[in-house]
């Protein structure tokens, strides 16, 4: 999927935050040290989103792996603080 988008102006402290927009008014934020150095408004930009099958597989399965590790030694009991 690839969809284009303007910038339409810079916000926040030091003008750090991308405000940008799409062809049917929506808008979305952005930091500016995530877009392509010298980014500014009234530049059009293209982006490329796909979904990555093997990284998000990875972080499920490390986190099933932390999660049995936290209960391994829960015996189900009362916590005492």
């Amino acid at each position: 999927m690839s969809i284009k988008l303007s910038v339409d102006r810079l916000e926040g402290d030091g003008k750090t935050l991308a405000v940008l927009l799409s062809d049917q008014g929506d808008t979305g934020h952005i930091p500016l040290a995530w877009l392509p150095k010298g980014t500014k408004p009234g530049d059009v930009l293209t982006f490329a989103i796909k979904k990555d099958a093997a990284t998000t597989k990875a972080v499920a399965d490390e986190t099933a792996r932390v999660q049995n590790e936290l209960t391994r030694d829960d015996d189900g009991g009362d916590v005492t603080l």
